[in-house]
């Protein structure tokens, strides 16, 4: 772990403060310097007083891909223990928590060290400076930045994957779809789904678990070009119409295994070939009563918890009842 720096640094336009009576530092550093002036504690390190992971290069890469979507790349502080190393001098009397730092030692990067490897893949493939703003701790001791980084990354919980679909739904079609049909009344799915991806008692579809499955009932039939409205529109009537053929299996998660996952991937996967058939036949217009009639054609499958789909799991056995589906759906 080297710490050294062969001449010392500086730090401009630093706000001093005090955080649970730790004197911290804010303000920024160019991404160049910010390779200077930091380093890395490895988990393995001789000391024993390292605990940082490998840097994982494929997030370092997502980071790189991201920042060069340029100025709404945003991105949040890293942290730093400067370990009693830098010295503050305020500008002038007037302002004696603003002004500069005196840098005589690296810091321990404490969080970020994917962003800065990120960064540092961005500067090589572009050549562009960007601007890190950081905060740092002018001394921990090697225990207390242990028993932090440590919090940071088991307490913290990250956002989930529905939530970040949602977030996104302006931007991606099925996540749009999604939402609405966890949105709207007359959607099957508006009392049983959950957009922020936490499953409740009633509510065992994430957003997540429905783009999964929206996806493989349109990913194979070729609707018309920007045809979300009518994505939403078809899967909507094919749902409902699952729902009102089978009104006790759907609203009755424990008794019956129609809404669990397996089993609606499953109706997704014969749906998709139904979808196909109907636009075949019809030159891309969508028969709402041929959906109809092939769901209302289904009657021999038992779906209760203890009956023969009982062991279904993954989309192995989603494809097995599929074909089951296809059967009666599209008799020949």
């Amino acid at each position: 772990m080297v710490s050294t720096l062969t001449t010392p640094m500086v730090i401009e336009n630093v706000i001093q403060s005090k955080m649970r009576g730790r004197v911290i530092y804010q303000s920024h550093l160019m991404s160049t310097d910010a390779s200077k002036l930091t380093y890395i504690k490895p988990f393995n390190d001789p000391s024993g007083k390292g605990y940082q992971r490998p840097v994982d290069s494929k997030r370092c890469k997502d980071i790189a891909t991201y920042l060069s979507r340029g100025e709404d790349a945003l991105f949040t502080p890293i942290l730093m223990n400067a370990a009693g190393q830098w010295e503050f001098t305020p500008y002038d009397n007037f302002r004696p928590s603003f002004g500069r730092l005196i840098c005589k030692g690296k810091a321990s990067l404490m969080d970020g060290q994917h962003r800065l490897g990120g960064i540092r893949l961005y500067h090589t493939e572009t050549q562009a400076e960007i601007s890190i703003p950081f905060l740092a701790f002018h001394f921990l001791d090697n225990d207390e930045e242990i028993e932090l980084f440590n919090t940071i990354n088991t307490k913290a919980k990250g956002i989930g994957t529905s939530l970040s679909k949602y977030l996104h739904r302006h931007s991606d079609e099925l996540s749009w779809i999604a939402t609405e049909m966890l949105t709207r009344v007359e959607s099957p799915f508006y009392d049983i789904g959950s957009i922020i991806g936490k499953r409740t008692n009633g509510r065992h579809i994430t957003l997540q678990n429905l783009i999964k499955t929206l996806t493989l009932l349109t990913k194979e039939v070729d609707f018309k070009p920007n045809s979300k409205d009518e994505k939403l529109l078809v899967a909507l009537h094919y749902y409902n119409c699952i729902r009102d053929h089978f009104p006790e299996e759907w609203s009755n998660y424990k008794g019956y295994r129609l809404t669990h996952i397996v089993c609606l991937d499953a109706f997704s996967i014969a749906g998709s070939v139904l979808l196909k058939r109907i636009l075949s036949d019809n030159k891309n217009q969508i028969d709402y009563s041929t959906v109809n009639k092939a769901v209302n054609r289904i009657t021999k499958i038992d779906w209760s918890v203890a009956g023969p789909l009982k062991y279904l799991k993954g989309i192995s056995g989603s494809k097995t009842l599929a074909s089951d589906l296809v059967k009666e759906m599209l008799p020949e």
